[in-house]
This record gives structure tokens, C-alpha cells and sequence, in this order.
């Protein structure tokens, strides 16, 4: 999503001159958009400015804007601790840059993190989207009313609001005219899209039907989902959708019900495994991949077995886990975490297990014909790049024309990441 805000940010700065530009030391206004999730996170973004204010020790300096869950966050705390920062501007808030930047004085410092969910929307939709990747990503949903324990979102984004159904339609239609063949929907639940028309409510299903309808788009993707909003209507779309890809992240967070119940998610773990199996009865090709909490306040050896267990069970082609990481103001800040010698050993372990089933996966496909996105040509090599319909990088030897195609690839190789091959049509001409 922090990929799409930063889109739009300069689709509304381009209203009053602003310009894009590679030469870092000579800009005007220079914005971080940022992510509170995890705390090396949002030490990261004073590391940056620390790395901008070296290009600016003998010229004027810039309007430093940081925007985003860490400006939302630590709004004062940041303006205080380092003054080359003039602006800060949460998620909720950044349809106000443009009044910001032109009414902007030396040395005096905004903070402007309301939660404005609403008006961002309204402005949105008058603002063109100029992203023209072949895969491109679309908010839907913004904000969380889950309150996990462990997770600041709610604090930092707000409570769940979804954008107007047309509005969402029509800047997937600008989206496609600008060549977008792939469109991700996003959204902090995305799959807790709700919007009512007329009385009747439109979920995510709805959206999905409606983009399916687009001949020029090839393929619909959706993140991130939430066990508990993974309703029949959605399942179904995996039968009636032939562009809705056969790959779901799904964070569960943990293989354990006592931890669950700890991190107030709201499911247990029968929950999840009785969607795997709903969905692996539609469309038994159906992967997914998952987020992982390791040393969550309280998780004890049998909590992390249970978290292994699920692991080889679904055989998640791809996730993302981590160590716990306390964050300000959430209930499991309260509480102490888990030794960090122990974690890190848990993780590791975790982590072995993920990427052999990625390996497994990836090395499942060698030898056999994909299906692929193609998206560019990767720089200075003659090569190109795209993905398959389980969000695969696939590296390949191609030709320029199939860039914004689906080709089929013979995959000749593989590692944890990647695959490796050689689209059909190149081995022709060979």
C-alpha cells in the first residue's frame, strides 16, 4: 500500500508543478513515506534523512516531508527530535500535501495526522492515476477494526473504511488504459471490503466480478486478506473467476490456539485449516502463503511445535516471518516477550522449514510449462522478467513484444526465489 500512497502523492503534487527527479541533491521537496510495522522500520527512515542532510550541508535545504504510519505514529516525537524534518503527514491525511507545500513557511513545523479517511477518498477520485506498470496495485479498503494485540494498524491507519464501488471501477479502467494488465487490490483487510449501493452490499466479490469483465485485464490479485472475512462469496470467486489468481496470502500468525486467543485474532486454527479445504476443494492448484509471528508474549515450545505442524500441513509456498516486535501503545506491549536467544533460534528453525517448502515448490515446476506476466526487460541484461500465477519471479529469456503478455515459459531451473527458463515463442525462433 505504501507503494500505491507514494503513486498518488505525486499524482497530486503534479496539480501544482511538482516533478519527479533522480538527482537527490538538487530537489525542492523531498518526501519519505513510511511504515510503522516494525521498529527497525521507523529507525531506518533517521538513518535516510541523516543520509539527505549530508547532501545538504552547504545549499538550501528542502522541504522534508516524512509521511505516512510513522509520521501518524510519532508525529511530535519526530518534529522534536530532528529538526531537518519541516512536515509530517499520517496516512489519512496526505490529500492536504498540496495546501502544506503552498502555504509551507521556513521554521514552521506542520503535523497533520487526522484522521481524514473520507475526504482522501473523495480526492483521490478526482486526481487521475498515473501508474502505468503492467502490475498495478489499487486501495480498496484502508484501516483496521481487528485490534490484534500485537499490531498498531489500527492506531496509526484508523478504523476500516472502504472507498465508493465506482470509484474503485473507474480508476481500474484508467489503470488499464495506462496498460496495467494485472491489478491488486489492496487493503489492510481487504477481504473486509464493504460498501453499500443502493442497500445492497458490495463485498470484495463484487469488484472482483466487475474487473473480470475487462478483456484487457489478464489477471486480479487481492492482500492482505483476513482469516475471518474469507466469506463463501470470496471462496466462490475461485470457480467463477477465470483471472483471480490461484495464490492468497493469508496471515495467520501462529499454529497455536492459546497463542491466537492471546493475539486476540479472533480464529482458531480448525477455522483456517476448513478454508484451506474449502478452497482446496474448488481448485485443488490453489497455494498460500502466510505471515508468522515467532516469540509472541507467552508462546511456549508446544505453541511453536503447533506453528511447525500447520507449516508442513498447508505447505505455505511463501511467507514472511519475524521475531515479535513490541510497538507503542498495543495491548502485548504490556507484557514480556520472549527470551531473544530462544526466538532466534525458533525462528531460524521457522525459517528453515518455509523456504524448503518454496524450494519444493519452485523445483515442483522445473521442467514443465508456466504461465507468465511478462512485466519488463531486466536492465543491461537480455533477459526478461514476470511472474507466474503463484506471484513467482520468473526470469527469462523473451522478446520485447511480450512485454504486458501472457507467455508460457519452459522453466529450466530454480532456487528459493526464482525460476528460470525460456519463453516458448524464443525457443522457436531458436
Amino acid at each position: 500500500m505504501n507503494v500505491y500512497d507514494s503513486n498518488r502523492i505525486f499524482d497530486i503534487v503534479k496539480e501544482i508543478g511538482y516533478k519527479k527527479t533522480d538527482d537527490q541533491k538538487n530537489v525542492d521537496c523531498y518526501v519519505i513515506n513510511t511504515c510503522h510495522i516494525r521498529d527497525k522500520a521507523k529507525e531506518k527512515v533517521f538513518h535516510e534523512i541523516g543520509r539527505i542532510k549530508e547532501l545538504y550541508l552547504n545549499k538550501k535545504k528542502p522541504i522534508m516531508v516524512v509521511a505516512g504510519c510513522v509520521a501518524q505514529a510519532e508525529n511530535q516525537e519526530m518534529l522534536k527530535r530532528e529538526p531537518f524534518i519541516d512536515v509530517v503527514i499520517g496516512p489519512q491525511s496526505y490529500h492536504k500535501i498540496n495546501q502544506i507545500l503552498k502555504n509551507f513557511q521556513k521554521n514552521k513545523k506542520e503535523d497533520e495526522t487526522e484522521f481524514d479517511t473520507i475526504a482522501k477518498f473523495d480526492l483521490l477520485k478526482k486526481i487521475k492515476n498515473s501508474d502505468s506498470n503492467i502490475s498495478s496495485f489499487l486501495t480498496i479498503q484502508e484501516g483496521c477494526d481487528k485490534f490484534c494485540h500485537f499490531c498498531v494498524v489500527p492506531y496509526t491507519r484508523g478504523p476500516e473504511c472502504s472507498r465508493p464501488f465506482d470509484t474503485i471501477i473507474k480508476e481500474a479502467e484508467e489503470l488499464i488504459k495506462n496498460g496495467a494488465r494485472e491489478i491488486t487490490l489492496l487493503g489492510q483487510n481487504v477481504n473486509a471490503y464493504s460498501y453499500y449501493l443502493n442497500n445492497k452490499e458490495l463485498r470484495i466479490s463484487n469488484l472482483i466480478n466487475q474487473l473480470e469483465k475487462y478483456s484487457e485485464l489478464k489477471r486480479i490479485r487481492y492482500t492482505t486478506s483476513h482469516p475471518i472475512d474469507m466469506t463463501a462469496d470470496l471462496i466462490d470467486c475461485y470457480s467463477t473467476s477465470k483471472k483471480l489468481m490461484p495464490f492468497i496470502h493469508l496471515p495467520i500468525q501462529s499454529g497455536s490456539n492459546r497463542i491466537l486467543k492471546l493475539m486476540n485474532r479472533k480464529h482458531q486454527v480448525e477455522d483456517y485449516l476448513d478454508i484451506h479445504s474449502k478452497l482446496i476443494k474448488i481448485n485443488p492448484s490453489i497455494k498460500l502463503s502466510s505471515d508468522f509471528i515467532i516469540g509472541y508474549p507467552g508462546e511456549e515450545k508446544s505453541d511453536f511445535d503447533q506453528t511447525l505442524k500447520l507449516i508442513k500441513e498447508i505447505k505455505f509456498i511463501n511467507s514472511f516471518s519475524f521475531i515479535y516486535s513490541s510497538r507503542p501503545g498495543t495491548k502485548a506491549s504490556r507484557f514480556k516477550a520472549l527470551n531473544s536467544t530462544v526466538s532466534k533460534d525458533r525462528l531460524i528453525e521457522l525459517q528453515s522449514q518455509l523456504f524448503q517448502n518454496q524450494i519444493d515448490h519452485n523445483k515442483s515446476l522445473v521442467n514443465k510449462s508456466i504461465e507468465v506476466l511478462v512485466e519488463n526487460k531486466i536492465p543491461k541484461q537480455n533477459k526478461y522478467f514476470g511472474r507466474n500465477v503463484f506471484f513467482n519471479s520468473v526470469i527469462f529469456n523473451g522478446n520485447e513484444s511480450d512485454i504486458g503478455k501472457v507467455v508460457s515459459v519452459n522453466v529450466e531451473n530454480s532456487n528459493q526465489n526464482s525460476l528460470f527458463g525460456r519463453a516458448k515463442n524464443k525457443m522457436k525462433a531458436a
